[in-house]
């Protein structure tokens, strides 16, 4: 019996991994992050397979059910939103299944960030403009962030930020990056990316507070802050310099 944590992605059925959708069709019981997860994904599994909708439990009853399934000698597919890797929460499962001794895997998914990119047709990391993408957060009615690790403090990198679970409070994402990148850094918001109803903010940090508020966007969204993003004047890559060694290892 193993238990797998699969990243399902960012919303669309069809972007969970080859690998993740074989192992959720055989599995016998499924753990699933509520309507982060699409039900046309469900639609993969067993025709008798047990579905738990988990967004209603804590961490002792998932921990419960991964039990339940150990002891009847069932693999579980837990169905985790976007990659396991980033602000999945899975950690504190893989501590408890260690102390329970029961065996997992994790199989990767396309974070959100990557599926945000892609909405917009942006490479995040430009040649001569921006290398470096920090994703992250901010403390608010969550887990605090640890030392050093706040806006202000990141901001002064002036890399390419992917902030998470923070659209509720853009006008504080963008009060406290102005000093940072400046009114005119551009900035985008996605929400829903890769379904149906994706929707794209495009603005800069002296306006994309009031764009937020006015769709009235509060979760499922990520907003990207950087000059990657408004980048036409830019250096090719050294990949396809015509005096790159075609033959270096």
């Amino acid at each position: 019996m193993t238990v797998y944590f699969i990243g399902a992605g960012p919303g669309a059925a069809d972007l969970i991994t080859v690998r993740g959708a074989r192992t959720l069709a055989a599995a016998p019981v499924c753990l699933y992050a509520g309507s982060l997860v699409p039900r046309e994904m469900l639609a993969e599994c067993p025709a008798d397979a047990r579905l738990v909708d988990t967004s209603g439990l804590d961490l002792d009853e998932i921990t419960a059910e991964f039990v339940r399934a150990h002891e009847a000698g069932h693999d579980v597919a837990r169905l985790h939103s976007g990659d396991p890797s980033v602000f999945s929460a899975v950690a504190e499962q893989m501590r408890r299944l260690d102390a329970a001794g029961i065996p997992y895997e994790v199989v990767p998914g396309v974070p959100a960030f990557a599926a945000a990119a892609a909405a917009l047709k942006r490479e995040l990391t430009v040649p001569t403009v921006g290398q470096t993408v920090i994703l992250t957060r901010i403390a608010q009615q969550a887990t605090p962030m640890p030392p050093g690790e706040d806006l202000a403090t990141l901001g002064r990198s002036g890399a390419l930020l992917v902030l998470h679970l923070a659209t509720r409070y853009a006008r504080r994402v963008a009060e406290e990056l102005l000093p940072h990148y400046g009114a005119d850094c551009p900035v985008a918001v996605v929400a829903m990316a890769s379904r149906p109803d994706e929707l794209i903010l495009r603005g800069t940090l002296a306006d994309i507070a009031g764009q937020v508020e006015e769709a009235g966007l509060v979760r499922t969204a990520v907003i990207v802050v950087g000059r990657t993003l408004g980048a036409e004047q830019f250096r090719d890559s050294h990949l396809y310099s015509p005096e790159r060694d075609r033959h270096a290892c």
